[in-house]
């Protein structure tokens, strides 16, 4: 028996090797055995049932608005520095506090928006934020 004589016949194999092919299918029948368990990860529980109703009081936004000149405004309106320490006091009151939402015009100085900031601040609100505008392409 030669190896890659011309003497010998070639013969065609006519079956198909099912060997490599079922150890595949057992190593992904191991796999997914190992993994749904991992993928199911919450537990039934039967949690009680309590009646409740939402709460509906949100809490209003106030738009403070600080111009170029350092003018200050509540709501689109108008307000002076005197007013606006008394009306944010009032705010500062109420329950559910509201949002103070502080919109700087650009060429603003800092010292405006920064007086309408410590305003707040000694007011008593707790929930300040600053509004811009995004920064188109």
């Amino acid at each position: 028996m030669a190896f890659g004589t011309q003497d010998e016949t070639d013969e065609v194999m006519n079956e198909i090797n099912m060997t490599p092919m079922v150890d595949v299918m057992l190593v992904l029948l191991i796999i997914f055995i190992i993994t749904v368990p991992v993928m199911k990860h919450s537990v039934n529980i039967d949690l009680p049932r309590a009646t409740s109703t939402p709460q509906q009081a949100r809490p209003e936004t106030i738009r403070l608005s600080v111009n170029a000149q350092g003018k200050y405004y509540w709501n689109e309106q108008q307000v002076s520095e005197q007013d606006l320490e008394r009306r944010l006091r009032a705010e500062a009151a109420r329950a559910p506090q509201p949002e103070l939402h502080i919109r700087g015009d650009k060429d603003a100085r800092y010292e405006f928006v920064a007086q309408a900031m410590a305003a707040a601040q000694r007011a008593g609100l707790h929930k300040i934020g600053f509004i811009t505008e995004p920064k188109t392409p």
